[in-house]
């Protein structure tokens, strides 16, 4: 079944091409993207103040794992 287009939220879009972006191991391009999927979950949400409570949902916390991990084994090299 495809889902509506309305229905898919543009930070499940960024997270797909950040995973695909960490298997294919480029950084830059993750951190990039990290940054964006972080401004799509929290623009619109309170005022200058605001600070984000909830937690990540477990696929991205995954995602930034495997980030901070491809990071470290960049500098190792």
């Amino acid at each position: 079944m495809e889902l509506d287009r309305q229905q898919i939220r543009l930070s499940d879009r960024i997270l797909s091409a950040l995973e695909l972006a960490l298997e294919q191991g480029d950084v830059k391009i993750s951190e990039l993207l990290t940054r964006a999927l972080e401004q799509a979950m929290t623009r619109n949400t309170g005022g200058g103040e605001f600070v984000e409570r909830r937690d990540y949902p477990p696929e991205i916390e995954h995602a930034m794992n495997r980030l901070f991990e491809l990071r470290d084994k960049e500098k190792a090299i």
